[in-house]
């Protein structure tokens, strides 16, 4: 079981995330709506992983993933994305994300793409 903190700036997608997390015997054992607060939840409650919305207000997914990986390199990020954005799944990928999960939400890719970050080195 994981222990996995959720960063999206929408409501909605957080609660569909939990409900496909929760299901699947991992524990979501935090929320936060921005990177700032991302990385503050991440130092607080260290989790096994984070799913990682790219576009939020104040400081996007890309730069926190960047922001905790200066930090905890062995960090277990997984960035969530909308369609269409390739170029910015690329830099995430660089910058050390482990996968990533589009919208909408296809609950088998969610789960191995958790399953997939929790073996990886």
């Amino acid at each position: 079981m994981a222990k996995i903190l959720i960063v999206d700036d929408s409501s909605i997608s957080r609660k569909k995330l939990k409900r496909i997390i929760e299901t699947s015997n991992h524990q979501v054992i935090g929320e936060a709506t921005d990177g700032n607060e991302a990385y503050e939840k991440y130092e607080e409650l260290k989790p096994d992983i984070v799913t990682m919305d790219i576009t939020m207000p104040n400081l996007d997914g890309i730069s926190a993933l960047k922001k905790i990986m200066n930090s905890y390199e062995d960090a277990k990020v997984i960035m969530i994305t909308a369609l269409g954005q390739g170029n910015k799944i690329l830099d995430a990928l660089n910058n050390g994300a482990k996968n990533y999960i589009t919208k909408p939400f296809d609950e088998e890719k969610v789960l191995t793409s958790i399953e997939e970050a929790l073996t990886s080195e």
